[in-house]
């Protein structure tokens, strides 16, 4: 079954906050993490970021590269079954770029699927986009274009509002 594109992103409660921290952690290098939540028609939701270390390899080149460890890959799944969720993409940073997938992440990327950037250059909020990753079928992938989505900031739950700090 091939998935609808979405129209809408939407991220739940304190997701942004806890995805740029993750992210902007990792620098240097390129952080990365993967987006846990639900698709529902064309809307998007992610409801939690399962943060991942980049295992790229030679490590010299995870300024400018990442790899998720495929462990956590198959842990966060398994997570997600046993609460009616899904993995819905990636998120990774550019430290050194703009937020835009890169031929790298093109060549690399398995669609469909979600992909967030945040770039190390931008100012807020344009340093943090999203991106709908097509099904590249028998085209070579740099030939399948991304759509990007307005990222959608959705209220924390009630007495939710501190993340424990």
């Amino acid at each position: 079954m091939r998935a609808l594109t979405p129209e809408r992103l939407q991220f739940g409660g304190h997701c942004l906050i806890v995805l740029e921290r993750t992210l902007r952690a990792a620098e240097p290098e390129e952080g990365c993490a993967l987006l846990l939540g639900t698709h529902s028609h064309t809307t998007l939701r992610v409801q939690w970021i399962w943060p991942c270390r980049n295992v790229w390899t030679p490590a010299e080149e995870r300024r400018q590269r990442f790899s998720l460890d495929p462990r956590e890959q198959l842990l966060a799944q398994r997570w997600c079954r046993n609460r009616a969720l899904t993995v819905l993409g990636a998120a990774h940073s550019h430290p050194t770029s703009a937020a835009v997938p890169s031929a790298t992440d093109r060549q690399r990327c398995v669609g469909p699927t979600l992909m967030v950037i945040r770039s190390g250059l931008e100012p807020p909020p344009a340093h943090l986009r999203a991106w709908w990753m097509p099904e590249v079928g028998g085209a070579p992938p740099h030939l399948a274009d991304p759509k990007e989505l307005a990222i959608e900031p959705q209220p924390a739950a009630p007495g939710a509002e501190h993340l424990g700090e």
